[in-house]
This record gives structure tokens, sequence and C-alpha cells, in this order.
């Protein structure tokens, strides 16, 4: 399944890009932390290597390396804003159980 942004979150990367004035995409993985064993990593990507998987949702490129694709297949990112609050907000389907802070979770 894809890895997906909706359109608020590739608005968003894509003016971030733009600002940065370099970059080839968002780079999408996991890394083993918190209290529930894994935890999302986001970075913006300057080059794709060759063993990236490479998603396009709405005119943006998501890289995913191999290792991390199949815990967060099929996620979808979005942005979101809530009072003096914004960041990304993971919606993945092979969720099993998150931390209470939202900082991790396992599958």
């Amino acid at each position: 399944m894809p890895i997906t942004l909706t359109e608020r979150a590739a608005a968003h990367v894509s003016s971030f890009l733009a600002k940065r004035g370099k970059g080839v995409g968002l780079r999408l993985g996991v890394r083993t932390t918190g209290c529930s064993g894994l935890a999302y990593k986001l970075e913006f990507a300057d080059a794709v290597n060759p063993e990236d998987h490479t998603f396009d949702s709405h005119g943006v490129k998501v890289l995913v390396d191999p290792k991390s694709l199949p815990y967060i297949d099929g996620t979808e990112l979005d942005f979101a804003r809530e009072g003096l609050s914004e960041g990304f907000k993971f919606k993945n389907p092979n969720v099993k159980d998150a931390c209470g802070c939202g900082e991790s979770f396992n599958i």
C-alpha cells in the first residue's frame, strides 16, 4: 500500500522545501525508541537512495527505507494546527498500541 500525504501536509512540505531552497522530498521512517517500541522519524531528503521506496502524493515525493516500510505501509500523513500547536499526524493502519504521550507505537 502507498504512503500518502493529505493535501494540507503536502502543501506544508512543499512550502518548507521551497523556503529551504533544496531537497527532493520527505523521508519517512521508524526508529526503535520510546515506551511502546517504535517512533516515527521525519526529515527532508536531499537525494533519493538506491534502496528507497518512493511514493508521490499531491506532488511531493515520500521516501521510505526498506526496513521501515513494513511498519508504516499504508500510512497517511496529515498536518494539523490545534490552538497554538501544529505538527504532523500519522494515520497508520498497522499500529496495535501507542503510548499515552503519542511519541511511540508498536505493531
